[in-house]
């Protein structure tokens, strides 16, 4: 497709903003508190000496707040990474990783698919997602390298903090299908795509999730997503940009994803 074509066809083509609103009070794992952070450390003001004045100011966050993704280092298993690489031989330094870090991953531009598990009524708290569930949500077929997005309802949620971290997460099993799908990445709209808090009686882990994709399979994990505004639309299919700044070591990035269709 010429450079013209593709112009033509972007613009004709709808944009959803799959990013949530990113202020100080917004949910937040415990383990990342406080979360986002922003503070104006200079201000416009009288007395310049000249017409233009300036602000500008300081964000204080985790990574792992607002709408962000997973490197391969942020989780490991008996002190191990994905590909085997053990945490106690000088990878982890106290100004972030040497390897798996944020700054190895890419940019994202593929094949996008939702699953809309939780349709036209929000799921349960804390509901564990089955792989059953999974399949009956999806309309059309996934393949190999897309990135699959997953909705609870709990994006809807996202000014009332403690509603939304009881939000309905992917199950081990439902995980487990995904893997065997083949995908690129995956994501949901709740805090930690698992549900957090139980044990995986099998990993002998919380979050299991984390384990099979990010330790196990290498996958990253998009967390806190918006799809709201993509369900209505009843959009399924589309392309998929995110973005990972690169950070050198860190164990996260925070995103602004988008679908286009």
């Amino acid at each position: 497709m010429g450079i013209n074509a593709l112009l033509d066809s972007l613009e004709a083509a709808r944009v959803f903003d799959l990013e949530q609103l990113r202020y100080a009070g917004a949910p937040s794992h415990p383990a990342h508190a406080p979360g986002f952070n922003y503070f104006l450390h200079r201000h416009h003001a009288r007395g310049a000496g000249e017409a233009r004045t300036g602000a500008s100011g300081i964000v204080v966050m985790p990574e792992h707040s607002g709408t962000h993704i997973d490197a391969l280092a942020h989780q490991a298993e008996n002190l191990t990474l994905h590909g085997g690489v053990h945490v106690d031989e000088g990878v982890q330094t106290s100004v972030g990783f040497r390897k798996l870090g944020i700054e190895t991953m890419g940019p994202i531009a593929c094949r996008g698919v939702l699953l809309d598990v939780a349709g036209e009524r929000r799921l349960d708290p804390e509901y564990a997602i089955t792989e059953k569930d999974l399949e009956r949500a999806a309309h059309v077929e996934i393949r190999a390298g897309d990135v699959v997005l997953v909705r609870t309802g709990y994006g809807a949620l996202w000014s009332k903090p403690d509603e939304y971290l009881k939000a309905a997460g992917v199950s081990a099993a439902g995980t487990r299908w995904l893997i065997e799908k083949k995908v690129q990445a995956v994501g949901a709209d709740n805090m930690a795509f698992d549900v957090m808090g139980p044990r995986d009686p099998e990993l002998d882990a919380t979050l299991p999730a984390h384990v099979l994709l990010l330790v196990r399979a290498g996958i990253p994990i998009i967390e806190n997503l918006n799809l709201e505004e993509l369900a209505a639309a009843k959009v399924h299919e589309f392309a998929f940009v995110c973005l990972p700044l690169k950070m050198r070591g860190a164990t996260g990035s925070p995103v602004r994803p988008i679908a286009i269709a």
